[in-house]
């Protein structure tokens, strides 16, 4: 208070200095204009009766990012001093910002001020903000002015100390339009910490809604930019949530699915472990049956921020996960290698002059003259069917699970979005399904029919047998030119997996796809 006494002192002093014809020019000085506002309690009656304060504390004032402006300069129809009494009480401060910007880049001084570069596209998103928009109740103002927010005076440098402090002051300035979301706001864990710990870290209104493009939370693009907010914090759970359809489909840009705040809340955010969260387990389930209104108790088993990376949170995530990695790379990395000495060997062997033609044509009995038919009609159809929905399934289900890539969004698009794109899954997933249990009801048939001849472990029959271990080591050895080519059974090793792989995967992927079709059903048992 006595540094602020003395530098009002200063100023007032310095005031009454000014001669007439320094007031006459047009450019009164801060000293002048602190004679009445740097006074303590100053004020005017206004039109209502109430005191309208105008005091402006000169030592706060020189700490802001103001504060070697000349009040005139913003105060621009204010030419001398005493000044009319109905002067503008708007000041002009993106018009300002922009003119500065301006001059700041003929001069080619744009590096110099950074700062102001940014705050002028700031103001170019605060222009098309809601809060730039006239007033609903006013058509003659706008919701939200610069200085509503950042208040008239005192702007500190946001990397100051008392900048930092002043973050904490952000939902009560809020709360002057927003009470209700205010109040409901220093209830949650994060009010919480604001209010009662200060802690400048805990989320505050901007965290979520932005400083400058403010929007409406009810258009889908500012539902979806929350969502990614959150995670500037909550990275991890973020990351998971992403890693889930609700997120999946977030990504790809549609906002229809369970969001953070659908399920956490909005500002009455409390942590899980609170009864009043909305995702306590005594909770949870009323908040899940907002979207899924069959859902059952065991519902709420699901983990929407199940971790593959983390054993201690998600053992069976983790081990599924590795598992299902090390099979992959298992997999892969034989038939790469096996397909990679195949193609030397073939190499080496044409090189050679050993290379024979696949099909013997003069051993054929009509000379070549005979074609034979592989397949019968239904087989091909079948096939064909097969194809599509083989690909059906990839196309869709790819383009939801990499939702970050442009090439998925595009393919999204064109189909008509997620809903379209799950129907045709789902179609897909039902042709898979009709033809696999089509192909075991055939086998059953065949075995009924052919049980008396048919060998489990026979040459013609597709179950591995110990033949095919011989076969893959004569093939190996082939390979490196260790032995002959192998001769084989009606069906190789690599035919009889490529028979089996869809029924590991009809098992895998069809029943979590079950899941994920009928999720109410599923948590039932």
């Amino acid at each position: 208070m006595i540094l602020l006494a003395g530098a009002s002192s200063d100023w007032l002093a310095g005031a009454k200095a000014q001669t007439a014809d320094e007031s006459a020019a047009g450019n009164p000085d801060n000293e002048l204009c602190l004679a009445c506002h740097g006074a303590e309690g100053f004020g005017v009656p206004g039109d209502d009766g109430e005191m309208r304060h105008l005091e402006i504390r000169p030592g706060n004032f020189g700490q802001s990012v103001h504060g070697r402006r000349a009040c005139v300069e913003c105060h621009k129809d204010v030419v001398e001093i005493p000044h009319r009494t109905n002067v503008d009480r708007k000041v002009g401060c993106v018009q300002c910002h922009r003119d500065l910007w301006d001059t700041a880049r003929r001069e080619g001084k744009t590096a110099e001020f950074g700062r102001l570069g940014e705050v002028v596209q700031q103001i170019e998103s605060y222009m098309h903000s809601i809060h730039a928009r006239p007033n609903i109740e006013d058509q003659s103002r706008t919701n939200a002015t610069c200085y509503n927010c950042h208040n008239a005076h005192y702007i500190y440098p946001i990397d100051s100390e008392i900048g930092a402090l002043s973050r904490l002051e952000i939902p009560n300035i809020c709360g002057k339009c927003h009470s209700e979301q205010r109040d409901v706001y220093l209830t949650s864990v994060h009010g919480k910490e604001v209010s009662l710990n200060a802690n400048p870290y805990a989320a505050v209104c901007i965290d979520c809604h932005t400083t400058h493009t403010i929007e409406s939370p009810e258009i889908d693009s500012i539902k979806l930019a929350i969502t990614q907010n959150c995670g500037n914090c909550h990275d991890e759970e973020l990351e998971t949530y992403t890693g889930t359809y609700h997120g999946q489909v977030s990504t790809l840009g549609y906002a229809y699915t369970a969001k953070c705040f659908d399920c956490h809340g909005y500002h009455d955010i409390q942590r899980v472990a609170e009864p009043a969260s909305r995702v306590h387990e005594s909770n949870r389930l009323e908040t899940c049956q907002k979207c899924h209104a069959d859902a059952t108790a065991g519902f709420i088993t699901f983990q929407p921020h199940g971790n593959t990376g983390d054993f201690d949170r998600s053992p069976h995530m983790w081990i599924a996960s590795k598992f299902m990695i090390g099979l992959l790379a298992g997999v892969f990395a034989f038939f790469w290698t096996h397909a990679a000495l195949w193609f030397y060997r073939e190499y080496q062997d044409r090189k050679e002059g050993k290379n024979r033609p696949h099909v013997q044509v003069d051993k054929l009995p009509s000379g070549g003259k005979t074609y034979v038919r592989r397949w019968p009609a239904i087989w091909r159809i079948a096939h064909f069917l097969f194809a599509v929905a083989i690909m059906t399934l990839v196309l869709t289900g790819t383009s939801v699970l990499y939702g970050e890539s442009a090439w998925a969004q595009l393919v999204m698009t064109l189909l008509g979005g997620p809903q379209v794109a799950a129907f045709l899954h789902r179609i897909a997933a039902g042709t898979f399904i009709f033809l696999f249990i089509g192909h075991l009801v055939y086998f059953f048939i065949y075995l009924t029919r052919n049980w008396r001849t048919w060998r489990v472990f026979g040459p013609n029959s597709m179950v591995p047998n110990w033949q095919d271990m011989w076969d893959v080591i004569a093939m190996f050895k082939w390979f490196f030119g260790l032995g002959p080519r192998p001769v084989f059974e009606r069906w190789s090793y690599w035919e009889k997996f490529d028979y089996w792989a869809p029924f590991w995967g009809m098992v895998i992927i069809g029943i979590s796809g079950a899941m994920l079709w009928f999720p109410a059903e599923t948590a039932a048992f």
